[in-house]
């Protein structure tokens, strides 16, 4: 990007320390913008896909009026148990869900909560922890608590990890937590409990055995499950909706990017940080420019066109994108373990987002050099002289 023989672009960002601190520092903090604004926004789907991610299965049914995890409605049981009339299908498993409060047992403040059934002879959920335990909700009124909840509904996990007796209030039936398990919290729930489906229809006194949330359904070997899908809807009733497990992933996705403002927010935190850095550069490389309107005349006067000076504002663009990508990526990993472990969200870095923030800064810069060049399209070395 330099010239054969003399480096201009670099040699004029250098001359002025000072100004050149500012505009890294100015860059910076434009990424740091949108990387957190990117990084929330991707945690936040990710944490509440978690519970999706888990399934052990190949196909879901849900309600047809359900919108997300937060807002299920219920479908007759019948329905699932019909889809075991197709000889595509394996095993099908039903699943309750529903928030109820949970009073910290230290303090006694109640929290919302949430609560999943599921028959603890069936390992349909692949959690850290999960495995060992489930066999234990099979005892009343025992469930399982997830560890990675937050820590307003009290220290349980560590309680529990000291051998003693962990008792609670769950909606107004008196439990014990009978093991640990890792799901994570959530936009939507800042703490789950596992147990089983009759402890769950303990729990909630006025549920039906008869309704449930979700229907997991598991395909033979061999069988495709695009295409049981496809059988299933002729198949079934359309008061069910059925999706294979990656349409269920991306369904509860949509719902938080679309049918809420949250995923707005985030994406318009992104253009701010991209305008915000678009401002600071064209401030720098202006001020560049109108300092440096003498010797870029002269460059004119002796032959230079219009377009070698704007390859070398071009070149200090980059290199300013360059120069102020890489503090501002550090310090966003530094503020992305500060929330995470604040949040308990999985925020994290990722190769796709850290290279999407270094082409928005780029282009950035770019179109911050392409506003500021214009001042010398009408710098005549005989007005300037």
């Amino acid at each position: 990007m330099f010239g054969k023989k003399t480096p201009l672009a670099w040699l004029q960002i250098k001359r002025e320390s000072n100004r050149l601190a500012v505009a890294l520092a100015g860059i910076a903090f434009a990424d740091i913008l949108m990387f957190m604004q990117l990084g929330f926004q991707d945690s936040l789907y990710q944490s509440n896909v978690r519970f999706h991610s888990s399934l052990n299965g190949d196909i879901v049914l849900i309600h047809s009026k359900s919108s997300a995890l937060l807002s299920m409605q219920k479908f007759s049981r019948r329905r699932l148990y019909k889809a075991r009339n197709l000889k595509e299908v394996d095993s099908v498993y039903p699943i309750y869900l529903d928030f109820t409060s949970w009073k910290n047992p230290i303090n006694g403040i109640p929290r919302n909560l949430l609560v999943i059934g599921i028959n603890p002879k069936n390992q349909i959920l692949n959690l850290s922890g999960l495995r060992e335990n489930l066999s234990k909700t099979q005892l009343p009124n025992v469930v399982l608590y997830d560890r990675s909840s937050r820590k307003e509904y009290g220290p349980i996990a560590a309680i529990f990890k000291q051998g003693k007796l962990v008792k609670a209030e769950v909606g107004r039936k008196l439990i014990k937590v009978g093991g640990l398990f890792n799901l994570g919290t959530s936009f939507g729930a800042d703490g789950s409990l596992i147990t089983s489906d009759v402890n769950f229809l303990r729990i909630f006194t006025n549920r039906q055995s008869g309704l449930i949330d979700i229907g997991l359904i598991k395909v033979k070997p061999g069988y495709n499950a695009n295409l049981v899908v496809d059988k299933l809807r002729k198949y079934l009733s359309n008061d069910v909706k059925i999706l294979t497990k990656n349409e269920y992933i991306e369904f509860e996705k949509n719902f938080w990017a679309r049918s809420t403002a949250i995923g707005f927010i985030f994406t318009l935190g992104t253009i701010m940080g991209f305008i915000v850095g678009i401002v600071i550069v064209y401030q720098i490389l202006y001020t560049e420019v109108a300092d440096h309107l003498t010797e870029y005349a002269t460059l004119k006067a002796i032959g230079y066109t219009q377009k070698y000076l704007l390859i070398v504002i071009l070149q200090e663009a980059l290199i300013l994108a360059l120069l102020g990508y890489i503090p501002g990526v550090i310090f966003s990993l530094f503020l992305y373990e500060g929330a995470r472990n604040a949040t308990l969200l999985p925020i994290f870095m990722s190769f796709i987002r850290a290279f999407t923030v270094l082409i928005l800064t780029i282009i950035m810069c770019f179109f911050s050099g392409s506003i500021a060049v214009r001042k010398l399209k009408y710098a005549d070395p005989a007005d300037i002289f």
